[in-house]
């Protein structure tokens, strides 16, 4: 047990990284501690011990993939670029990011969007994925109001409604691809959503 202990922040990070993946490629709802133990290797007492519950755990590697793969989401709050080229660099980079062949395809926040409400911990875990998604669009309508404020966007843009149309897009990424949509379509409909932003010359 001591031996196990001493290196728990490295083996922590790799256990996250494991469940990251069982639950990007199935959702919250379909991975069992089960499988969790299997491809983590853990028994089910070390899963509870170190994350408290399966949700603990999905919370913690919800963190990990925002802080790793996710953190493409982050670029629309990038202050040093200009506010259309953010919008571009994360659309972009979503689509190239969840076709990646290295990880499982889609978004994990939006595979795991329809969790259940069978108990507590799947109420917890919807929680979770809720407010990440709400991060997601105010972090989008924040980049659009820069713009309008700017003059990189169109003026008569209403960020609020603008931010939920660009964030379905986002959400609807995961879909198109996993049903086939070659990520070469995805592109070029975010190049025609951006077109919309443009101020009229």
């Amino acid at each position: 047990m001591a031996q196990m202990g001493r290196p728990r922040a490295f083996v922590e990070h790799e256990v996250l990284d494991v469940a990251m993946q069982v639950f990007w490629r199935h959702g919250y709802e379909a991975s069992s501690i089960a499988e969790l133990r299997a491809a983590t290797g853990l028994s089910a007492a070390s899963l509870y011990g170190a994350f408290g519950s399966k949700e603990g755990l999905f919370q913690r590697a919800i963190e990990h993939y925002i802080a790793g793969p996710g953190r493409v989401s982050e670029l629309v709050g990038d202050l040093t670029l200009d506010p259309l080229d953010a919008l571009g660099q994360m659309l972009h980079g979503t689509i190239t990011m969840q076709s990646d062949p290295a990880h499982p395809g889609g978004c994990l926040v939006a595979v795991s969007a329809t969790v259940g409400a069978g108990g507590d911990d799947d109420v917890a875990a919807r929680r979770v994925v809720a407010e990440r998604r709400a991060e997601d669009r105010s972090g989008i309508e924040a980049c659009i109001r820069r713009g309008v404020d700017t003059g990189a966007n169109r003026a008569d843009l209403d960020p609020a409604i603008s931010a939920v149309m660009v964030h379905s897009f986002v959400l609807g990424v995961s879909t198109q691809l996993i049903d086939g949509v070659p990520p070469a379509a995805l592109h070029a409909a975010a190049d025609l959503l951006l077109n919309g932003f443009h101020r009229p010359f």
